[in-house]
């Protein structure tokens, strides 16, 4: 039985210890938070569960084995570094660390003491990415051409972070997972609305090696809320409608034929219009089988698919959209595939 502290007990801490609860090799043995309010909740919610409101407490308690942390991704950095050295595998909330700096070093520490690192990429957890994910393996899809996703919502606005920070690590993640070759480069371009200093609006295109191209809208100040992306294939094209009850997914039996006469005449366009198959997706509750996994990981010795790697893959595209826009959209180049796995 794995021993689980979770530091953070604010918008996601309790679903990370409802999670953890439910696993079935693993307890929660005590939970960490700075904010009185929020271990009063922790013991309503919870009350069998010890907490604490100094995190050294937790990361030094021998009765500990793994440590999730739920904090900003300011607090990341230094409390992952600390559960390592007391010999405790880490669950980080995404993005991994503040810098690609920050997240090499803990790679390296958590490699050294043979303990494993999961990034909480949720989404790739899910029936709909699961299933997509399926779709492109058996080719049913083709190869993709474009990646088009529309995350955007009314706030929650972050005092720490700016949108793309806040959003693009769920979609990044989603690439990553589904597309067979990294983005080279990254263009991005954001808007500051209220000079804090942190952009709420951003459009981000990435860029690969053939030819394929994925481009996302991520905004703070929409008035409806819409997580929507579509995927283009050679073979057939699918709409991912996240916040639909049912029929997320949908596949169509659309596409385009190019017919080329000799190039006297260019290319004659025709399109192909077919079914629409909506595929049945698992039912599961994302968090919870990504908790599974990685107890599952630790007791093999398996690393995770979310692992330091993929979290550190990630920073550095965030690292990369920052630079774009402050070079007003500019391309910034990408090395991802030199990353060891």
């Amino acid at each position: 039985m794995l021993k689980v502290g979770i530091i953070g007990f604010g918008y996601w801490g309790p679903n990370l210890v409802r999670n953890f609860h439910a696993v079935e090799d693993a307890q929660v043995v005590m939970i960490c938070d700075r904010d009185e309010r929020a271990l009063q909740r922790a013991h309503k919610m919870f009350p069998g569960v010890p907490t604490c409101s100094d995190s050294l407490d937790l990361l030094h308690s021998p009765g500990i084995d793994i440590v999730a942390i739920a904090t900003p991704v300011s607090a990341h950095y230094h409390l992952a570094k600390e559960a390592l050295m007391n010999g405790k595998h880490v669950f980080v909330e995404k993005p991994f660390t503040a810098n690609s700096k920050q997240a090499e070093e803990l790679i390296a520490l958590a490699e050294s003491r043979n303990l494993l690192i999961m990034v909480d990429h949720t989404f790739l957890f899910t029936g709909a990415v699961c299933k997509i994910k399926e779709l492109l393996d058996d080719d049913v899809i083709g190869d993709v051409m474009y990646y088009d996703s529309s995350r955007v919502n009314l706030g929650l606005f972050q005092s720490d972070v700016n949108v793309v920070w806040d959003l693009a690590p769920h979609d990044f993640s989603i690439i990553n997972h589904l597309m067979p070759d990294a983005p080279v480069a990254l263009s991005a371009q954001g808007i500051d609305f209220f000079s804090d200093g942190s952009e709420s609006v951003a459009y981000v295109t990435a860029h690969f090696s053939g030819k394929r191209i994925a481009h996302f809208n991520f905004n703070w100040f929409s008035p409806v809320k819409i997580r929507r992306t579509l995927i283009g294939g050679s073979r057939k094209m699918l709409v991912w409608n996240d916040l639909v009850p049912d029929e997320k997914v949908r596949v169509y039996d659309k596409g385009v034929i190019l017919d080329v006469n000799d190039g006297a005449l260019g290319s004659i366009v025709q399109y192909r219009t077919g079914d629409i198959y909506v595929p049945k997706l698992d039912g599961h509750e994302a968090l919870l089988k990504e908790c599974e996994y990685f107890v599952a990981c630790i007791k093999s010795g398996q690393k995770p698919m979310n692992d330091g790697v993929a979290g550190l893959k990630i920073v550095k595209m965030l690292e990369a959209c920052d630079a774009s826009m402050k070079r007003n959209g500019l391309p910034v180049e990408l090395d991802l595939a030199s990353l060891a796995l």
